[in-house]
């Protein structure tokens, strides 16, 4: 966890956010990221997501089951997808949504909108050729060599 916040702490020397994060395997550290959505322009370089990333890559495996992921900040909602999508099964956290949000990064409007129908968010959003975009999910049903994630 220690390394997760330091990570943070350099990062904002670095031009970056406040958070960092560190994917671990049986003790070992895996991956050890900052927050670069300024730096890279990205909105999705979150250290959760960067750490994920990373640690894929290094281990060659999309699935993280065996690793434990610490952060120095409680993930926001898409990192806390990413980790559920990794299936990595424990997050330890130390600054909470509160204290991000008192920082100046509040998700909860992104909490209250999941919760919302389509119809009824913000972002537009408009389903469009839905029986078209079915055929890839029959395909895939079909698919014999297909590897489940």
């Amino acid at each position: 966890m220690e390394l997760a916040i330091d990570e943070a702490i350099l990062n904002i020397k670095n031009g970056g956010g406040p958070f960092g994060a560190v994917v671990v395997k049986n003790g070992e550290v895996i991956a050890c990221c900052g927050n670069r959505v300024t730096q890279d322009n990205d909105p999705t370089a979150h250290a959760e997501v960067l750490a994920i990333r990373e640690a894929t890559k290094k281990l060659k495996t999309w699935d993280l089951s065996d690793c434990e992921i610490y952060s120095s900040c409680e993930p926001c909602p898409m990192c806390l997808g990413a980790i559920y999508w990794a299936h990595i099964p424990v997050i330890y956290y130390g600054a909470n949504r509160e204290d991000a949000r008192k920082a100046g990064f509040d998700d909860s409007f992104i909490y209250d909108e999941i919760s919302k129908s389509p119809e009824a968010r913000k972002t537009h959003m408009h389903n469009v050729l839905r029986n078209k975009a079915l055929k890839s999910f029959e395909n895939w049903n079909e698919f014999p060599d297909k590897e489940l994630y």
